[in-house]
Formats: structure tokens, sequence, C-alpha cells
């Protein structure tokens, strides 16, 4: 796209437009992809509970999210006089737009990538340990001690998790061998009996797709570890004190981190934009469509979770986090390391 506009535009203009363009078509399929997964999820759990759902805005309910979405913006956005109004304000910008930078080196196919860079799982990992940051400061911000108190609870499990789940990204890259998320997913090409695309069937990195699967319902705070949002003990978290649009962006970026969840399961351990089986008139099909549909199996688990699985206690949280994942994530790293150096890259 740069080069085409080029000619017209010079380099430096051309890129600037050609990024924009990229990003766009990047951000504005997520915000929507974002309503549509709360209608999904809705629904989900309305079949689980033998009810209907959402089923009166729009047809088959469809429009129900965006109805709330409107509800929301009209409301008045009050900030609590003792509040440091401008952290208060920016918080739940800041979690926004932390859901949608890591989106910048997903590949969507073959050359569908906004940015290609040798160090995609890296940035991925930097970009959404900023969540906490948001988090934090609504609590610190409100100036009131319930937010507070679920800020820091819910720093502390945001942390906990992301040493398991950076632990388990270094044994993909080991196997992979690159950060590259494209190289990643080419590493899984028919890597099965020669025929099957999805590193979650090999038994080294099966363990390790379940713990990545866990950790990212426990990263995003979903069911069984929506312990920041505990209403029962809470309120409402470290959104107490929050109303309007500064409420809905914190419940639009806890789904597009979610589907943002989705689609790393279905890249680093599925095979991403490849076919499920290495067989040539499966390529016919655009690679999108195909980790479309790997995310909404993803994103059906979550909902499943969600719909079935009691709230763990915040000891149990600690527990599975440090206790449990922490040391299977580390000693495979190690088991990993040990198979590729006897097979792969023994004797070099």
């Amino acid at each position: 796209m740069t080069d085409a506009m080029t000619p017209y535009l010079g380099y430096e203009l051309a890129w600037f437009v050609a990024t924009l363009i990229g990003c766009l078509l990047i951000a504005l399929p997520v915000m929507l992809a974002v309503a549509m997964a709360i209608y999904a999820e809705r629904k989900l759990w309305a079949a689980f509970a033998l009810r209907r759902g959402p089923n009166v805005v729009g047809p088959l309910g469809l429009l129900q999210s965006f109805a709330d979405g409107l509800k929301v913006f009209l409301q008045e956005t009050i900030v609590p006089a003792a509040a440091n109004r401008t952290l208060f304000l920016i918080a739940p910008i800041i979690t926004f737009t932390v859901a949608l930078i890591a989106w910048a080196v997903i590949p969507f196919g073959p050359s569908m990538v906004l940015a290609n860079v040798n160090v995609g799982l890296l940035y991925i990992l930097a970009a959404s340990s900023l969540g906490v940051y948001g988090v934090i400061l609504a609590g610190w911000a409100s100036n009131s001690k319930y937010p507070f108190y679920s800020a820091i609870r819910a720093a502390a499990q945001m942390v906990s998790y992301e040493v398991s789940i950076g632990f388990v990204l270094i044994s993909v890259v080991l196997w992979a061998g690159s950060f590259n998320m494209q190289d990643i997913v080419l590493a899984q090409k028919g890597t099965i009996l020669g025929v099957i695309s999805f590193n979650a069937l090999n038994p080294l990195l099966l363990p390790m797709s379940v713990v990545f699967l866990i950790s990212a319902m426990a990263e995003t705070s979903r069911t069984p570890f929506d312990l920041t949002e505990a209403e029962s003990e809470l309120v409402a978290g470290y959104q107490t004190e929050y109303s309007s649009m500064a409420f809905a962006l914190y419940w639009l970026g806890e789904y597009a981190n979610v589907i943002l969840m989705c689609a790393l399961n279905s890249v680093l351990f599925w095979g991403g934009w490849l076919p499920p089986v290495d067989w040539a008139p499966l390529y016919a099909v655009p690679g999108i469509l195909w980790l479309f549909a790997k995310m909404l199996v993803v994103f059906f688990i979550f909902a499943w979770v969600k719909a079935t699985v009691p709230r763990y206690r915040y000891d149990q949280l600690m527990r599975l986090g440090w206790k449990i994942f922490l040391p299977l994530s580390l000693l495979w790293v190690f088991l990993v390391s040990g198979w590729l150096m006897l097979t792969r890259f023994h004797g070099a």
C-alpha cells in the first residue's frame, strides 16, 4: 500500500497514510467484534441456563450490545470530589488502548499483519503488562478504600499469571526458534505426523497449551478468576466509582483482551491462519477464516467456563499460579530445551 501511494504522496506521507489505514482496518473490526462477543456470550450463557437471552432489540437481539452502549454513552460521567480527576479519567483510556495496540503484530494471513516485527511475541508481552497500570490508577485515583483494595488484588493476580505465561511462551519460542508471530505459525505446518498443523497436539506443548488457556482466563479476570470484580465482596471492584463511558471502557477493554487471548491461543497452539490439515485444497480457504474459526472455538471455551465453573477463593487463585503453574511451566522450559538439544541440535 505504501509503494502504491508513494508516487503521489511521497514516501513519508504514504507510509503514514498506509499505517493509519492498517490501524483502522484492525481497530474498527476489533471494536465491532467486542460488541458481537458480548452478544454471543450472553446467548451462550442463556443456552446453558435454558433461557432465551437477548432477543428483543433488532433481529434475534443482535442490536442489544449497541443499545446498551448508547444507554451508557448518554449517562452522566460522575467524578468523585476527592478523586484525582486527571488520573481518574486517564485510567480507563489506558486499559482500552492497551487492549488494542497488541493487535499490531497478530498475523491474520500469510502477509496480513500490520507490523511483522522479529520480536512480535515480546511486543505482546510488553503491551499486555501495561494493562496493570490502568487498574492500579483506577483504584488509587478514586481515593476510596474499596476500589484501592481491589486494584491491589487485581495487580497481584495479573502479575502472578504473567510470570507463568512468560515461561509458557518461552517453550513455544524454543520450539519455533523465533519470536516472530508469522514464524511461530509457519513452524506448526504439518508438524504432527507430517499432516496436522497444531502445536497443541504436540506432546511436549499440549500441557503448556492448557496452562496458557487457564492463565489467560486469570490474566483477563474471567470467571472463575473474576476476583477483582467480586460483587459480593468489593461492590464492583476497582470500577466502583466509575460511570458512563469511563465504566464502559473497562468492559470494552476486558472483552478486547479476551478476544486477543483467543487469537493468541489460536496463533501459538492451533496453527493460526493455517488450515488444520496440511492439504493443498484447504489452502484455497483464506487464512483469516481459519484463524477466525479457531478463535470462535476458544471463545466458546471461555464462555462455557464462565457459565459453569464457580469462583475461586483468592488463596486458591494464588496457589494455582505460584505453586502449580509457575513450577510446571519452568520445568517444561527445561524439558523442551533438553529435547531440542538431543534431537534438533544434536551435534550442531
